[in-house]
């Protein structure tokens, strides 16, 4: 997911879908363990998706603005 559309979600919405693809990611290992991943790339994507997500809450908390400053 974008972050663009990231930030249109509120906080505890962002704190759902980071548990669901902490739970998701979980999973993912478990049948890694047992050799059924069919899309190893998706680890990372979830992985990828956790940490944006767990930026905009902090930046959110921060009260900082993404515009890098000049």
């Amino acid at each position: 997911m974008k972050a663009q559309e990231l930030k249109q979600l509120t906080n505890e919405e962002l704190a759902k879908r980071i548990e669901e693809n902490l739970d998701a990611l979980a999973t993912m290992k478990f049948q890694k363990a047992t050799s059924q991943v069919e899309n190893s790339s998706k680890f990372s994507l979830l992985r990828k998706d956790i940490a944006r997500m767990k930026t905009i809450i902090r930046q959110r908390e921060l009260g900082t603005s993404t515009v890098a400053a000049q």
